[in-house]
């Protein structure tokens, strides 16, 4: 058996593949389930972590602590190196993160009932968009965290070239492959020449025509479906009684997973009773205090979240937010959602165009788009980049797993 695994740590959801003949790729990491969602609570009460569901769980059943999602975020950014603040503990960020990675391999090995030394980590093209250097700091930054829980021996690979390995263990024929990997804090994009023939050559660089990505995913689609929806019914856009707005700065965090948390500070609570005092729509700005004094911002993510989710399949949904008033509710719909995160989609299609330029491949040859990724269902990005190569098949990979199982079939052919 293979020493050597594949790691998937995503901003939202992470896998652990391990590859062995007849066996399915993706070890179950929680409740029979092979994805863990990229979350940690520390419970404050019991001064206990927990990881994933059980972690999202303690939050919402009101246990006090503070609760860190799009961890992965984090990785490039000054925040790597500071830290929350609970019950008077401090919680380095960097040390969180080593939490959340250590708990991945331990679980993945309790399952596998081996010791994992050897690992190839997934990494989005670019971790930070036009920073070279601080895209190598994210990178440096994810070696020495996964060096520090026990790995070994350590490899990266870019996550869509992952999942076009993935996709190509089940093909029959050449095929160029357009891979769309559209998670949660990232797009990223490879132009990859697959064929059965070429599944077991140990390099595979001159079969990668291009690779591209931009720092936009599914917590930034969150973002502005609640800015555009939610945040207006507790003041974002009102005014102050000498004409100015709001201060949008607290909507921003609050709708922004891996800010949430400053709105929570003394000093915040403090410049928003200030700015009550001089509101015009008193009423709206009080569901803020209300939601704040809660701190119940990351219910509502979660809350404009399924919502997102809901307006992959319906044209309207409805949002239940009683925690903002008892039977307080909130239509969605796909027309404004598709407007909110028009100049996102822009960008991603800008992306995508910029990629087959620098192939020097025209849409007519692009055989196939593979979209994997759990942010790759949202259908106004899938409509874009599939008009961009109109000849291309669309196939739809396993959402949630496929990066992990390519990983899982690269970390063989680099370990062993």
């Amino acid at each position: 058996m293979s020493k050597a695994c594949g790691v998937d740590f995503g901003t939202s959801n992470s896998t652990v593949g391990w590859s062995r003949p007849g066996h399915a790729a993706l070890l179950q990491l929680e409740d029979g389930k092979v994805t863990l969602p990229s979350v940690v609570f520390y419970n404050a009460e019991d001064e206990a972590f927990s990881f994933g569901r059980a972690a999202l769980a303690g939050y919402l059943a009101g246990y006090e602590g503070r609760l860190m999602r799009s961890l992965k975020s984090l990785l490039g950014s000054s925040l790597i190196d500071a830290q929350t603040e609970v019950g008077g503990r401090a919680l380095p960020f960097r040390s969180l993160l080593t939490h959340f990675i250590g708990e991945l391999k331990n679980r993945s090995e309790r399952v596998a009932g081996q010791e994992f030394s050897s690992v190839v980590l997934g990494r989005p093209v670019f971790f930070v968009d036009d920073n070279p250097t601080a895209d190598q700091r994210a990178q440096d930054t994810l070696e020495e965290i996964a060096r520090s829980v026990g790995f070994k021996d350590i490899a990266f690979q870019y996550e869509p070239i992952a999942a076009a390995f993935d996709y190509e263990s089940g093909i029959e024929r050449e095929e160029l492959v357009l891979i769309a990997d559209i998670g949660g804090g990232t797009s990223d994009f490879s132009l990859v020449r697959l064929a059965p023939e070429r599944a077991h050559k140990s390099e595979r660089r001159d079969d990668i025509l291009a690779t591209g990505g931009v720092h936009i995913g599914g917590t930034d689609f969150d973002k502005y479906l609640s800015l555009s929806s939610v945040m207006p019914m507790l003041g974002l856009g009102s005014r102050l009684l000498n004409n100015s707005e709001v201060p949008s700065s607290y909507y921003f965090n609050l709708a922004t997973w891996h800010t949430i948390n400053q709105i929570y500070t003394r000093k915040a609570w403090l410049q928003l009773k200030d700015v009550h005092r001089d509101t015009v729509e008193r009423d709206k700005f009080g569901r803020l205090l209300d939601l704040v004094e809660q701190r119940a911002g990351h219910w509502l993510a979660l809350q404009v979240e399924q919502g997102k989710i809901g307006l992959s399949d319906a044209e309207s949904v409805e949002l239940s937010l009683d925690r903002i008033a008892p039977g307080q509710t909130l239509g969605l719909h796909r027309e404004q959602f598709n407007s909110s995160i028009g100049h996102l989609v822009t960008s991603v299609e800008d992306t995508v165009a910029n990629l087959l330029r620098d192939a020097g491949v025209t849409a007519a040859q692009v055989d196939t788009v593979f979209f994997t990724g759990g942010s790759s269902g949202v259908g106004l990005l899938r409509q874009k980049i599939a008009a961009l190569v109109p000849a291309a098949k669309a196939v739809e990979g396993d959402l949630f797993g496929s990066i992990g199982a390519g990983l899982a079939l690269d970390a063989v052919r680099k370990f062993g």
